[in-house]
């Protein structure tokens, strides 16, 4: 009995699987610019999270994206190495072309690109009810009142509303393809019972839900959930004659200005830092090290603006900011409507969002002195939840 079991363990691991990711349509229904499947959803083109889930899970061999003509501009922005094939103008003539590109395969996921988000427990269960069936699909229950257009109550007890991916042998899926001679199908699900196929109903989840109407953006980001962080930054420049004073992205009139490789914007260094922090991405020293000549005296907006960009590559963005300024001399609260517009034009926020305040440090230490400036800072921001098989 050992042996057979092993035996049997032995085959399903040398089963070759492949998921088709259906992504040939237009979306004219999104109110997108472009085709909805590279369209923005939490930071990423949505084609980008079913791709990522299915190649990241260990029982997927391999992610085969259908795309339309015309569309290969977008999949290599979105995705430089995913393999593709062009589909048609039907949606059951692209899966077929996803069927004739694996022809190796043994199993198939076949799946939908406006449901970006595929949480991996569904696709164990998908490929668990392959033992027993020719095909399963995942489904959930219909929770509110169906009517006729008459007026009459629909029973809706056995009614279930139908998900992507769906998993089927890809002879069978093939077979069934062939096979078929009516009206364009819904899915693949309705192909094989026509050939007289077995298809499991699995559980499905509301993760799965497809991204059709404009609202359905807003609605598949709440679905994700955000993670919100918070980092410090602090930075220190010393008080010089000659120098010109930038503190928040602003020259202030002063006798002496700030020494350092850039302009030394201690307020902008110190926000810096915060923000890189909350990505874990090191320091600004780490991005702009001050042994490279081509940083000497550069404006501290830019490195602002480089830490903004890498958490929106995240999928995420800057928030709130607080930044504190510890001087004698200047004089900060006249400045500080104009530091608050210049830090938010940089973070893309509101003003009402950026916070700068002043203290002195009643003349006590360097600051109190009045050998340099030092800044503390506090940057917040929000990034996409993470799910189970989607990009870190």
């Amino acid at each position: 009995m050992g042996g057979k079991v092993a035996n049997m363990r032995l085959v399903a691991s040398a089963m070759k699987t492949v998921a088709i990711i259906v992504a040939a349509g237009t979306g004219s229904r999104s109110g997108q610019a472009g085709p909805k499947q590279f369209s923005i959803v939490a930071g990423r083109p949505m084609l980008v999270w079913s791709y990522r889930a299915f190649a990241r899970h260990p029982n997927v061999d391999e992610v085969l994206v259908v795309i339309g003509r015309g569309q290969d501009a977008y999949l290599r922005d979105a995705l430089p190495d995913a393999r593709f094939v062009f589909g048609g103008s039907e949606r059951h003539e692209s899966v077929a072309a996803g069927l004739a590109a694996c022809a190796d395969a043994d199993v198939v996921l076949v799946h939908d690109a406006a449901r970006p988000f595929i949480p991996a427990d569904t696709i164990d269960r998908l490929l668990a009810a392959l033992d027993r069936h020719d095909g399963a699909v995942p489904v959930l229950p219909v929770a509110d009142t169906l009517v006729h257009t008459d007026g009459t109550i629909v029973p809706r007890e056995p009614l279930r509303r139908v998900q992507t991916p769906q998993a089927f042998r890809h002879a069978t899926l093939l077979r069934a393809h062939h096979a078929w001679s009516g009206n364009p199908p819904t899915d693949d699900a309705q192909m094989v019972r026509a050939l007289g196929g077995s298809v499991a109903l699995v559980q499905g989840d509301q993760m799965l839900d497809k991204v059709t109407y404009p609202a359905d953006f807003a609605a598949a980001e709440a679905r994700i959930g955000y993670e919100t962080r918070s980092a410090s930054g602090f930075d220190v420049h010393r008080l010089e004659d000659g120098e010109e004073l930038w503190l928040g992205g602003v020259l202030i009139p002063h006798h002496q200005g700030l020494s350092g490789h850039s302009d030394a914007d201690v307020a902008l260094h110190a926000i810096t830092d915060a923000v890189l922090g909350t990505i874990a991405a090191g320091d600004i020293g780490t991005h702009f090290p001050p042994s490279d000549p081509k940083w000497k005296g550069a404006e501290s907006g830019q490195f602002l603006s480089h830490a903004r960009e890498l958490v929106e590559a995240r999928g995420g963005r800057v928030t709130f900011v607080d930044i504190t300024i510890m001087c004698e001399a200047p004089k900060i609260g006249p400045h500080r409507p104009a530091m608050q517009a210049r830090i938010g034009e940089l973070l893309d926020l509101p003003v009402d969002r950026v916070s700068v305040k002043a203290t002195t440090t009643e003349r006590l230490g360097f600051t109190g002195r009045g050998e340099g400036i030092a800044a503390q800072a506090i940057a917040t921001i929000q990034l996409p939840g993470q799910l189970p098989g989607t990009p870190a």
